[in-house]
């Protein structure tokens, strides 16, 4: 619930929320929403409607190296990245997406996975239990993506878990 503060502000606030919505709509625009900005994208709408981002199975707090996986998408920022699996930090409590509707699959780009690659729900592996792994959202129109583990955490080699002998992340690639 941290980004309800500024779903407020915003929906409180005419010009911003004006300005915002002129911003959204604009298609040469794109914009990226991490843990708090994804709850935020999803409470604005930017993400498809009925989806929301609900309190962790564990009912905890997660924080930790997990692994996911980039499947087939229609994200801009996912751009030849599909089938690449890779370490991600996660630090939220109330990460789970949520969808109250069927949605296309192409709109989760993300998925946590287990210690075999595979898309996993089970528990530590993915940290929330989203439904099919699913640890991000993006726009029916590809230029808005909400993300709930940690990208920019990641990007360069000094941020990585020291097993990994890489200067830049394929994170950095996004």
């Amino acid at each position: 619930g941290s980004a309800y503060g500024w779903y407020s502000m915003i929906q409180n606030n005419d010009i911003l929320q004006k300005e915002l919505t002129f911003f959204y709509e604009r298609e040469d625009t794109f914009s990226l929403g991490i843990c708090n900005g994804c709850q935020l994208m999803s409470l604005l709408g930017w993400i498809p409607k009925g989806i929301s981002l609900e309190e962790n199975i564990s009912g905890r707090f997660e924080s930790r190296w997990s692994k996911v996986k980039i499947i087939k998408n229609n994200s801009i920022f996912f751009k030849d990245m599909e089938d690449l699996v890779f370490g991600i930090y996660t630090a939220h409590g109330e990460g789970r997406i949520v969808s109250q509707q069927k949605q296309e699959e192409n709109i989760f780009p993300v998925r946590y996975v287990d210690s075999d690659n595979s898309i996993t729900e089970k528990y530590p592996f993915n940290p929330n239990g989203s439904e099919n792994g699913r640890a991000a959202i993006s726009s029916l129109n590809g230029r808005h993506l909400a993300i709930m583990p940690h990208p920019e955490r990641v990007t360069l080699g000094w941020q990585l878990p020291k097993k990994y002998q890489h200067r830049f992340s394929p994170w950095m690639f996004m």
